[in-house]
């Protein structure tokens, strides 16, 4: 080829290939050449010579890419389309080239195109220098064209970097338009695109993101597929992209913070594609959907998902000719005339086409007409169904006939059959019933599972006669196993009501001993909680929750309790309802099972701040289990401890203290005194009842005590001792210690990073009271980068109504308030104070609390009389929940004085001053820095009242004090020494 006349070349090729056309594409205009990508296909081209005439007359060469398609024709097809290359070829083939890009083996049809080049099978420079030698292009260089592969269309036999797609189904055919609008939808959108492909169930969603994957995937160095129909499978799908990533996550929790790692390294990243198939409630998944450059896909049956994607793609039925294509596929006994039939009998509906076509392939010697005859009659009596509104009688007539082939020709699978029917559909265990002990399994299947040959070929025999995808996996000794196996729902529900009572009562048994085997009993061991998440999704179709059966009760509850140490509290409620109202309809109320369940649902629904319910049924099951003669004293403290964690948390402080009092002594004297794990959780407990009534230095003292029992108990690094440590830094803090609780809290955050990672939910916690600290002690910006960082992982963890978020939120603002960012810190502080009031009610101290910070900074703003208002209000609220004595009360009469003093009411500013002195002296002491900022404001208000002796001395005794307790040059007595208005912020409480 001359420079001065680049060779112009046509490459013709059908949908699928798209991807092989633009990488030659590329490839030929980085030689030099001057390509044009055509797409036609020859399936639904009717074969004359016109059609290839057209293409012929371009200018230059043709290059034809001969894929699967070529191997679809029917015989009639196919000596059509050879008639008309006998035709063409002997005044065009000079022009011609066709290549290879299928596996399978060209019909003789193809020889009509003379020699055919093969591109499957040789890496890219190799294809590329085949493709310019037949096209007679000579790249500018003189040799193979060897370039970038990273810039530009990846080589179509390279798998992306990372890949865990689904195997390409050959069989797929059809889809074109839904296809190409998908395409265009991710490259109009361009980075950062959502869509959604969605349609009813058995439309075939899954198949056709899997052929979009395979289409397109050289367009990504990262394809990354989520089976997304079960909320803690998606999870786990999800965050094994982190470790492909080599993302390393910054929590101990395995899951979640897997999962931010891995969205946050796609967010640095750019061409990926991440998949979520099969997703239900986008609100569960919504944790999962990854921010950056890259495109989302989500398959769906829901309309929900439009208000989270930019895009719906809705996936119809069949049209006629994809019917047809397809059946023809599928069973090489259909003409194309039964195929039309036999579509028109299932109404194109793409999961009929295929179970129908499957029957047909697998029954070889069945009358085709009769079949047909039989599914548009749906004859109850032959096909013993029920019609319902899930799927028509064409339907069950059609899977009716299936499942009684199975029974009668092939009674292995059919036996497995029954059994998959009875756990998820949406990937089957084969693990879990191949590692089943042989006495969970009844005797006719023991011999089935436990041999290889006769295993593979019954799985074999249910994907061709149910088409049940099979994904297959390196077993022992290099011999292909079937690794796993999915179930259409429909199909599933469908099998289900087919069975016999008896068959149905057995198949249920034997999955619920399948579950049971695989528990490994220890769900608080992060080595056994991918099994826990491979367990839940099968409680429900076994029966598992209806269940009287001891063993299969501890199971639930063992998952449940994996539910609440991982922090899925939402999962953990359902799960937990569940099974309270299964158990409840047949066992006694203070069954040992059910009250376990009680329990965790209680505590389920305090971690989700439905704090009335948990109330509820806290009081509930204290009440039945102390009316109850044969209690056990576990089941007593278990009552009490969580009742006065709820109780706490709805500001009920002194009857918290109260009933951990009586179960701190109960605890001590049942179980032991010292260094017992329930003893030493309802002391702390007990700890944290007398910080939230401001009883500090009692507080501190059974902290101390607390964390030492655990060191002793457990060592430095179990997250028991780093919960008690960050307590006690907490309660240091509270007093005014701030310098110890500093250097407590420093090493404490460390050990938290390093023994449960960055984003636990506790280590979160413990960079928060870090943050704290650091304010406290005046390091305002490494304050600022902890609290940020924590805060937005709280907000990513549990959404913006959750009470740790708000906790950060409503501590972030203040902090912003100190630094004067004064329009953000009041938009937080306004929002916090909103949502405590949604969540706990207006009579809460903590919704008083955050009006007191809202009005701290609308007085910083200028408007007074506004901030005075709502100071006033704040500190009555506070006091009708708490009393006066209170130090929150102390606390918002402070802020008070200081608003009366800013709208010249000074002599009320002084009274106010004066009593809140004398409150805070009785309540923290005389040292405390809430005493002392309370006599320096008093000060100020009496000074400008001309009490100035009086004022002089006030000020003089704090200042005393205050540089007793810190050093001259410290943040808190340069702040006396400057005159400035002291004030005291809110701070909710960890508990």
């Amino acid at each position: 080829m001359s420079s001065a006349s680049p060779e112009h070349v046509t490459i013709v090729y059908a949908g699928q290939s798209w991807s092989w056309a633009t990488w030659i594409e590329h490839r030929l205009a980085y030689a030099g050449a001057v390509p044009e990508a055509v797409r036609w296909d020859p399936l639904h081209t009717t074969p004359e010579p016109e059609r290839l005439s057209g293409l012929l007359s371009r200018p230059g060469k043709l290059l034809l890419l001969l894929d699967d398609w070529f191997v679809r024709f029917d015989e009639a097809r196919r000596q059509a389309w050879a008639d008309v290359l006998a035709d063409l070829m002997p005044r065009q083939g000079h022009r011609v080239v066709a290549v290879s890009i299928t596996a399978a083996s060209l019909p003789p049809a193809a020889e009509r195109l003379g020699r055919v080049l093969p591109l499957r099978g040789l890496d890219a420079d190799r294809a590329a220098e085949v493709l310019l030698d037949a096209l007679e292009v000579t790249p500018p260089t003189g040799g193979p064209v060897s370039l970038d592969r990273s810039r530009g269309p990846r080589f179509p036999e390279d798998r992306p970097g990372i890949d865990n797609a689904p195997r390409h189904n050959r069989d797929f055919t059809g889809r074109e338009r839904v296809l190409e609008r998908m395409h265009q939808a991710f490259t109009e959108g361009g980075e950062g695109t959502r869509i959604a492909l969605r349609g009813p169930g058995g439309v075939g969603k899954t198949q056709t993101a899997t052929e979009y994957v395979h289409r397109y995937k050289g367009e990504y160095d990262i394809v990354w597929w989520v089976r997304a129909s079960v909320r803690n499978r998606a999870r786990e799908d999800f965050a094994r992209l982190a470790d492909k990533l080599g993302a390393e996550p910054d929590t101990g929790d395995a899951l979640r913070g897997r999962i931010e790692a891995a969205k946050r390294a796609l967010a640095d990243r750019i061409r990926w594609l991440v998949v979520l198939d099969g997703a239900e409630d986008p609100e569960d998944l919504g944790t999962l959907l990854p921010e950056g450059p890259g495109h989302l896909l989500v398959t769906t049956p829901r309309k929900e998902w439009h208000r989270w994607v930019g895009r719906i793609v809705d996936l119809p039925p069949f049209d006629r000719e994809e019917s047809v294509d397809f059946a023809c596929r599928r069973s090489r006994r259909l003409t194309r005339d039964s195929a039309d039939r036999l579509a028109a009998a299932v109404e194109d509906h793409p999961l009929l086409m295929d179970q129908t076509a499957a029957w047909v392939e697998l029954n070889e010697t069945a009358d085709i007409d009769a079949y047909i005859a039989r599914i548009q009659e749906g004859d109850p009596h032959s096909v013993p169904v029920v019609p319902s509104e899930e799927y028509r009688k064409e339907f069950q007539a059609a899977w009716g006939q299936t499942v009684n082939t199975l029974r009668e020709k092939h009674p292995n699978a059919y036996e497995l059959l029954s059994l998959f029917a009875f756990f998820s559909p949406d990937v089957i265990p084969l693990g879990l019933v191949q590692s089943a002990r042989a006495g969970d399994l009844p005797p006719h299947l023991v011999s089935l599972v436990t041999e290889p040959s006769s295993w593979n070929t019954a799985l074999r025999v249910l994907s061709e006669a149910t088409s049940m995808r099979l994904e297959y996996e390196q077993g022992p000794m290099d011999i292909q196993t079937v690794g796993t196996l999915r179930m259409h729902r429909l199909f599933h529900r469908f099998v289900r009501g087919h069975l016999g009572h008896g068959e149905a009562r057995q198949s249920a048994e034997t999955a619920r001993r399948v579950l049971v085997a695989a528990d490994p009993r220890r769900p608080g061991d992060r080595v056994h909680w991918a099994r826990y998440a491979e367990v839940i999704p099968h409680l429900e179709p076994t029966g598992a929750l209806h269940s009287t059966d001891r063993d299969v009760r501890a199971l639930v509850l063992n998952c449940i309790e994996y539910l609440r140490i991982r922090g899925e509290y939402k999962e953990g409620r359902k799960l937990s309802r569940a099974a309270v109202a299964a158990w409840t309809a047949v066992s006694p109320d203070t069954d040992p099972d059910v009250l376990v369940a009680v329990h965790q649902r209680a505590n389920m629904e305090r971690r989700l701040g439905h704090y009335r319910e948990a109330e509820r049924i806290g009081r509930d099951v204290l009440h039945r289990i102390t009316a109850d003669p044969g209690r056990s004293p576990i089941q007593v403290l278990r009552a009490k401890n969580g009742l006065g964690g709820t109780l706490m948390a709805l500001g009920q402080y002194q009857e918290a203290r109260l009933l951990y009092e009586d179960a701190e002594a109960q605890a001590a004297a049942d179980l032991g005194e010292h260094e017992v794990p329930r003893t030493l959780a309802i002391r702390g407990n007990l700890a944290i009842a007398l910080r939230l009534l401001g009883r500090y230095e009692e507080s501190l003292v059974l902290h101390r005590a607390v964390l030492e029992s655990y060191i002793a108990l457990n060592g430095g690094r179990d997250p028991a001792t780093l919960d008690a440590g960050l307590h006690t830094a907490w309660t240091l803090r509270l007093l005014g210690r701030y310098g110890e609780a500093l250097a407590i809290q420093e090493l404490n955050f460390r050990l938290h990073r390093e023994v449960l990672g960055g984003n636990h939910g506790q280590t979160l916690l413990a960079q928060h009271n870090l943050a704290l600290c650091l304010r406290r002690d005046g390091s305002h910006l490494r304050a600022r980068g902890l609290m940020r960082e924590a805060r937005d992982r709280m907000l990513r963890r549990h959404g913006p109504d959750h009470p740790e978020t708000l906790m950060l939120n409503t501590d972030y603002a203040m902090l912003l308030r100190d630094i004067g960012e004064l329009e953000e810190a009041r938009e937080l502080a306004e929002a916090a104070h909103g949502r405590y009031a949604r969540l706990l009610g207006d009579s809460h101290p903590y919704v008083a609390g955050a009006l007191d910070n809202c009005a701290l900074v609308q007085g910083d703003q200028g408007d007074l009389h506004g901030a005075r208002e709502r100071a006033e209000r704040a500190r009555a609220g506070m006091e009708r929940a708490l009393g006066a004595a209170h130090v929150w009360s102390v606390g918002c009469a402070m802020n008070t004085a200081t608003a009366l003093a800013r709208t010249g009411e000074r002599e009320r500013a002084v009274a106010l001053g004066r009593d809140a002195l004398g409150r805070a002296r009785a309540a923290v002491g005389d040292a405390h820095v809430l005493t002392l900022n309370l006599a320096a404001g008093l000060a100020q208000d009496l000074a400008e009242t001309g009490r100035d002796e009086e004022a002089r001395s006030v000020r003089r005794e704090a200042v005393r004090k205050l540089t007793e307790n810190f050093f001259e040059e410290h943040r808190q007595v340069r702040y006396m020494l400057d005159g400035r208005r002291p004030y005291w912020d809110f701070e909710p409480q960890m508990m």
